[in-house]
C-alpha cells in the first residue's frame, strides 16, 4: 500500500476560502479515485495561508484487472449489425469474441479483459483534471498563464510512495518533491519524502499544518497572558478560525489601549478591532471592557514582540481615532433631523427609496399595535421613524455592522424614552436561527413591520427565492417573523397582514395583492414547516393542520400540531389512524368503480344495524362537540373526542359488510366511512400524515 501526498503553494489564500477549499481538493481527488476504482484506507486535508496539502494513504499499486462481457447479435445476423458490435467492443475480428447458446439461438459474446494501469499512471490526468475544475469562488490567471487559481501558484509537490508523480503539470510548471517553509523563518527549500517526514519538516521550517492546532494555540496563548492580568478574552470563534488563516506560525501578544478611546461605545470599540485589525477585546471580572487587546503576530521576534506590539497600538491608535472622530460627529445633528436624508439611499429600485420604507414601517407597525400586548402607539411610532436613520451616521457608513445599535445610543444621548432606544437596535434582530429575538413589545412590533414590508414588497415584484438562491435574504427574514410571532406568542393573521402591507405599496408595482399574500403564506408554510422540523416536529402533522382551513394564525397552528402529535402518539390515537387509512381507502376505490361521491351526510339510518347506529350516533355526537371545542380552541379536548371513536369504528369494521351485495345497503354504508373521514378531517387532514 502507498502514500500519497500533494501540497500546491501560492500566494495567501484568503482565511474565509481555506477551509471550503481543503474540502473541495479532497473531494475531487475521491472522485477521481472512485472513477479510477482505486480504493484507499484514510484521506485528510490541510490548508494554512499559502498552501493546500493532501494525504491519501493506503493506496493499492496498481487498478484492479477488469474482465468485461458484451452480448451480441445472433451468430446468422447480417454483417452490419456484426461489424457495428465488433466496432463498440473496439475488437477487430469474431476470433476475439465466443459464440455462445443463449436458449433463442447462438449468439456472439464479446469478453474484454483490460489489465489495470498502475496507480502511478492515473494520477496524471485526475490531477490535471482537479486543476482545471477546482471550484474557487473567484480566481484568476497572470500574465501568459493559461489556467487560474485563487491566487499565483509557486509549487506544486506531488509524490506517491517517496517518489515524484510524473506527467502532472499546472500552467506549463511541472511538479517536484520540494516546498519551502514559513515566508521570514525559515524560507529555504525543503525535500519530502513522505507526509510524516512533510508535517516534520514544515514544524521545523516554522509551519503549523494543521488550522484546528493553529486555532487551539492562539486561544490558549491569548486566554494564558489575559489570565496573569485577571481578564478573559471575549469569546469570538469566528474571529478565532479566521486568524488561524492567517497565520502558519502564530505568537499571540496583547497590547494597549488609549485610555482615551475607552469613552467610545462598546460595541464601536470592539467592531473597529475585529473588523479591521482583526484584534480580541478583553474584558475584566465583571465583563466590561478593558483597555488591552489581544492580536497575533506571524513571527518570533527578537527583542520578545515589543516593537510588533507598538507598531499594532499604533495601527489601532489611528483606527479609533477615526471612531471617535465620527462619534463626535454624529452626536452634533439628532436623529430625527436625519431622517429626510434617507431619501437619497435606494432600498431597492422596484420598491423606492429608504425614506419609503420607513414610512411603510410606520404604518404597519401601528397596524400590529392591537395584536401586540403592551405595545404603546406612540412608542411605536417614534421607534419606527427613527429606526433607519442611523445609516446616514458617520459611524454606521465606516462600521456598517453597527446599524441599529448607533441608533440606540444615540437616541438614548438625545434624551428618547429606553424602550424606543431598544427598539431602534433591535428592529434587525433576529437575523438568523441563534440570534436573539426580541421580546420587548415596541421592538417587537418594528421588526415585524421591517420584515413583513420586505417579504411584501419582494413579492410583489416576483423576486422570490429559487432553489438555493436568495439574495436578499428573504428566507432569514420568513425565519425572523415566525421567531417573533412564536416566542412571542403572537396572535396574528397573517394573510391579512401580508394583504396591508402589500396595500402600502404603489398600485403600479408588481402583482395583485391578493395574489402574492396567497403565494407569500405558502412560503411561509413551507419556512414554518423546516422552523418546526428542527426542532423535531414532523412536516407531515404540519401539513395536516395547514390543509383544513388556510391556517394563517401560526400559534393556533401549533397548538394544533401539539394535539395532534398527542394523540397520534396514543393507543387510541394510532388506531384510529389505521382505521381512517382503511376506511379512506375503501371510499376512494368504490367511488372510482361507481364513478360516483359518496356523501358524508346522505346516509340514511333506516337502513343501519346496531353497530352501524352507534357508529352513526357517535360521530354526530363528536362532530358537534367537535367543532365547540375548535372554536374554543381546545384542541386537545378536540382530539380526545376522537380518541373515544376507536371503539365504535373497531366494532363497524368487526361486525358489518360494506361492499354488501345489496347495493342500497352498499352505498348508505359507504356514506357511513365518508362520515368518518369527514368528522377526523374536520380536525386535521389525516391523509397527509406519513408512517
Amino acid at each position: 500500500m502507498s502514500e500519497f501526498l500533494l501540497e500546491i503553494l501560492s500566494e495567501e489564500i484568503p482565511a474565509r476560502m481555506q477551509k471550503r477549499a481543503a474540502e473541495d481538493l479532497k473531494r475531487l481527488v475521491i472522485d477521481g479515485l472512485k472513477k479510477a476504482n482505486l480504493e484507499f484506507s484514510a484521506a485528510e486535508a490541510y490548508a494554512t495561508p499559502r498552501r493546500l496539502a493532501l494525504l491519501i494513504d493506503g493506496l493499492p499499486d496498481k487498478q484492479p484487472d477488469v474482465r468485461d462481457e458484451r452480448k451480441g447479435p445472433r451468430v446468422d445476423a447480417p454483417e452490419k449489425a456484426i461489424a457495428g458490435f465488433l466496432r463498440g467492443a473496439g475488437l477487430e475480428s469474431l476470433d476475439q469474441c465466443e459464440k455462445r447458446d443463449t436458449g433463442k439461438g447462438e449468439a456472439w459474446f464479446a469478453v474484454i479483459e483490460r489489465a489495470g494501469l498502475p496507480t502511478r499512471g492515473v494520477f496524471p490526468d485526475l490531477l490535471n483534471d482537479v486543476f482545471t475544475k477546482f471550484p474557487w469562488p473567484k480566481s484568476m490567471r497572470w500574465g501568459t498563464e493559461t489556467q487560474s487559481w485563487v491566487r499565483p501558484v509557486q509549487g506544486i509537490l506531488c509524490v506517491l510512495a517517496g517518489d515524484v508523480v510524473e506527467n502532472v503539470a499546472f500552467n506549463g510548471q511541472a511538479v517536484n518533491n520540494m516546498t519551502v517553509g514559513h515566508r521570514f523563518l525559515s524560507p529555504g527549500p525543503i525535500m519530502v519524502s513522505s507526509f510524516a517526514d512533510y508535517k516534520q519538516k514544515l514544524r521545523a521550517a516554522h509551519v503549523i499544518l494543521d488550522s484546528a492546532e493553529r486555532r487551539s494555540l492562539i486561544k490558549l496563548g491569548l486566554n494564558e497572558q489575559a489570565t496573569v492580568e485577571g481578564l478573559t478574552v471575549k469569546d469570538d470563534p469566528a474571529l478565532l478560525d479566521e486568524v488561524a488563516g492567517l497565520v502558519e506560525w502564530p505568537v499571540p501578544l496583547l497590547g494597549d489601549i488609549d485610555a482615551d478611546f475607552m469613552k467610545l461605545p462598546g460595541e464601536a470599540l470592539t467592531s473597529s478591532m475585529r473588523t479591521h485589525q482583526k484584534y480580541f477585546s478583553l474584558l475584566d471580572a465583571n465583563g466590561t471592557l478593558v483597555p488591552r487587546f489581544g492580536f497575533v503576530a506571524n513571527i518570533n521576534a527578537l527583542d520578545g514582540g515589543a516593537a510588533i506590539i507598538a507598531g499594532n497600538e499604533r495601527v489601532l491608535r489611528a483606527r479609533l481615532a477615526d471612531a471617535k472622530f465620527f462619534w463626535d460627529q454624529d452626536r452634533r445633528t439628532r436623529l430625527e433631523d436625519r431622517v429626510p436624508a434617507l431619501d437619497a439611499i435606494v432600498f431597492h429600485a422596484k420598491l423606492g427609496t429608504v425614506t419609503e420604507k420607513v414610512q411603510r414601517i410606520t404604518a404597519l407597525s401601528l397596524d400590529l399595535v392591537d395584536n401586540i400586548p403592551g405595545a404603546d402607539r406612540e412608542s411605536v411610532r417614534s421607534a419606527a421613524t427613527l429606526c433607519k436613520a442611523d445609516l446616514v451616521t458617520g459611524m454606521v457608513a465606516e462600521f456598517p455592522d453597527l446599524q441599529g445599535v448607533m441608533g440606540q445610543y444615540y437616541a438614548l444621548g438625545e434624551g428618547e424614552s429606553p424602550d424606543v432606544s431598544q427598539a431602534i437596535a433591535e428592529h434587525y434582530s433576529p437575523e438568523g436561527p441563534n440570534d436573539a429575538c426580541p421580546t420587548a413589545p415596541t421592538s417587537t412590533a418594528v421588526a415585524l413591520a421591517d420584515k413583513i414590508d420586505t417579504l411584501a414588497g419582494f413579492w410583489l415584484i416576483g423576486e422570490k427565492p429559487t432553489g438555493s438562491k436568495d439574495p436578499f435574504a428573504l428566507r432569514r427574514a420568513a425565519l425572523g417573523v415566525i421567531r417573533l410571532i412564536l416566542e412571542n406568542n403572537l396572535r396574528l393573521n397573517l394573510r391579512a397582514v401580508f394583504a396591508s402591507a402589500m396595500r402600502l405599496y404603489p398600485e403600479k408595482i408588481g402583482a395583485t395583492g391578493s395574489d402574492s399574500a396567497r403565494d407569500l403564506m405558502s412560503f411561509f408554510a413551507e419556512r414554518l414547516k423546516v422552523y418546526l422540523r428542527e426542532r423535531g416536529v414532523r412536516h407531515d402533522l404540519i401539513a395536516a393542520v395547514f390543509a383544513i382551513g388556510d391556517e394563517d394564525d401560526l400559534v393556533r397552528l401549533l397548538a394544533r400540531v401539539d394535539a395532534l402529535t398527542g394523540f397520534l402518539n396514543s393507543e387510541d390515537g394510532g388506531n384510529l389512524l389505521t382505521a381512517f387509512r382503511r376506511g379512506a381507502n375503501i371510499v376512494r376505490i368504490e367511488e372510482k368503480k361507481d364513478s360516483v361521491r359518496f356523501q358524508h351526510d346522505a346516509y340514511d339510518s333506516s337502513l343501519a344495524e346496531r353497530d352501524e347506529d352507534t357508529l352513526r350516533l357517535a360521530l354526530s355526537d363528536v362532530s358537534a362537540k367537535v367543532e365547540t371545542q375548535s372554536t374554543d380552541e381546545d384542541y386537545v379536548g378536540a382530539m380526545a373526542l376522537l380518541a373515544g371513536l376507536r371503539r365504535p369504528v373497531d366494532a363497524f369494521f368487526d361486525t358489518v359488510t360494506v361492499n354488501d351485495d345489496d347495493p342500497v345497503v352498499r352505498k348508505n354504508r359507504l356514506c357511513l366511512l365518508a362520515n368518518i373521514v369527514w368528522v377526523m378531517n374536520s380536525v386535521a387532514d389525516f391523509s397527509q400524515i406519513e408512517g
